[in-house]
């Protein structure tokens, strides 16, 4: 394609984009048809991408292309139309990732630019083959431009536009792969460390709601990916369902703040509870995490495959601590609604914890969970699945599947019979234990704690 670039340069700066358009459409058809493997856009192509629609020029004398704003909506428009009247799947990625893949150069800002333009309206006019290659382009790319690119998104329908909250709502059903993704970047982005990253309202709304209708959702991207192949370095989870649980776990501290104060009292007019929400979506998740017993079984993934990793679980510990500090700081004496927010995020840690390592979720020992948690308060749900007994899991001598971006945890051994058990004794009241925390008393693994459903070997 590079012997075009002559025709392109008289053009006006619409025109130019648009026939380099019609041309790279071609070309992309012509390389699938030829069966050529792997499929590859040439670097010469690239560059009049970046010269002609991303306006980047190659030389510093060149003058610099410049669209009017009216110019640019009529090159999105044909942007749209392109991809919409391309039929084949096929090319509409290899055209798409020639487009909007970041090359590490200057004209990446451009790139992004674009994109979230393209994507911003591909969800206005419900343009699905784009959303659909955008879904692609969010699984594969670094998740701090996966994070731009959303709140992008979350800022054009949620915060500039005040009604335009049900044109997102809507990519659930346009594009269910879109709308997994789109969750997995905006917690990823929204991780409640501050006013500015706690999700709006409308947005947690809708996220609920999404989950609520369908709980696989969540899983799309899991269920339709190769299991053979590993995630780019640095890429977004393969599911939400880690930054889900640390937004429930997290919601009771984080909406204490001043500025939100209101908000979780649902007091402010016209906004829904946002406790509510959250224990919602606590439960929605719980839910998820019960489908996928049978998921990891008919995939021959069950105690192989770690959906949730450790890593991420210590450091949502971590956060909660540091969150449980500040708590009491602030509040400088104990009050009632200040240790049921604490104990409520220390309830729905223990409920998520307990599912996700029945479910196959989270692979790990007890012993591993006693480490992250010791820092944490007293709490008697959390002591009752620190004391558990240990999880098995049917492909015990599997290697596990190196299937995340991180690795997975390793399998638990094998393990020996278990000795007769002392008879039990009356443990220490729980009151008299000696408090290390400023509010709570400490978090001890009690080894004579009677658990029902301890097996017997």
């Amino acid at each position: 394609m590079g012997d075009i670039r002559q025709s392109l340069l008289p053009r006006d700066v619409l025109s130019a984009a648009k026939e380099l358009l019609y041309h790279l459409d071609i070309y992309i058809c012509n390389m699938v048809q030829s069966g050529r493997q792997p499929p590859q856009v040439d670097s010469k192509t690239l560059d009049l991408i970046e010269e002609f629609i991303l306006h980047t020029p190659k030389d510093r004398n060149a003058p610099v292309r410049r669209m009017s704003a009216l110019q640019e909506l009529q090159l999105l428009e044909i942007m749209c139309s392109c991809f919409q009247e391309q039929s084949r799947e096929t090319v509409r990625q290899l055209m798409f990732s020639a487009l909007f893949n970041l090359q590490g150069n200057q004209a990446d800002e451009s790139r992004m630019a674009l994109l979230s333009k393209l994507v911003s309206m591909a969800v206005a006019v419900g343009r699905v083959p784009i959303l659909e290659c955008a879904a692609v382009w969010l699984q594969r790319t670094h998740r701090l431009y996966c994070v731009r690119l959303v709140q992008v998104l979350v800022d054009d329908y949620c915060s500039m536009v005040p009604g335009s909250g049900p044109t997102l709502q809507n990519i659930h059903s346009a594009s269910p792969r879109f709308c997994c993704q789109f969750i997995t970047a905006v917690t990823t982005l929204y991780d409640l460390t501050s006013d500015e990253l706690t999700p709006p309202l409308e947005l947690l709304q809708m996220i609920v709601s999404w989950i609520q209708d369908d709980p696989r959702l969540v899983l799309i991207t899991f269920l339709n990916s190769p299991l053979s192949g590993s995630q780019p370095i640095s890429s977004l989870d393969v599911t939400p369902l880690g930054g889900l649980i640390r937004w429930c776990i997290k919601a009771p501290l984080a909406y204490r703040r001043d500025k939100k104060q209101a908000v979780a009292n649902g007091s402010s007019d016209g906004e829904p509870d946002a406790a509510r929400l959250f224990s919602a979506l606590h439960l929605s998740v719980l839910q998820v995490l019960m489908l996928l017993p049978n998921i990891l079984n008919e995939k021959g993934l069950f105690g192989r495959l770690a959906l949730l990793q450790m890593e991420s679980v210590a450091a949502l510990t971590s956060d909660l601590s540091r969150l449980l500090d500040q708590a009491d700081k602030h509040t400088h004496a104990a009050t009632t609604d200040a240790h049921a927010a604490s104990q409520l995020a220390l309830d729905r840690l223990a409920q998520a914890l307990q599912v996700a390592m029945a479910s196959g979720a989270l692979l790990c020992s007890r012993e591993d969970l006693r480490a992250i948690c010791s820092r944490l308060p007293h709490n008697n749900l959390l002591q009752l699945v620190l004391s558990g007994p240990v999880m098995y899991y049917n492909n015990i001598h599997t290697p596990p599947l190196a299937y995340s971006p991180h690795a997975a945890h390793s399998p638990i051994p094998a393990h020996t019979a278990l000795p007769t058990l002392p008879a039990h004794t009356p443990h220490t009241p729980l009151s008299s234990i000696p408090a290390s925390h400023a509010q709570y008393p400490a978090q001890p693994f009690m080894t004579g704690m009677p658990f029902p459903f301890r097996p017997g070997h």
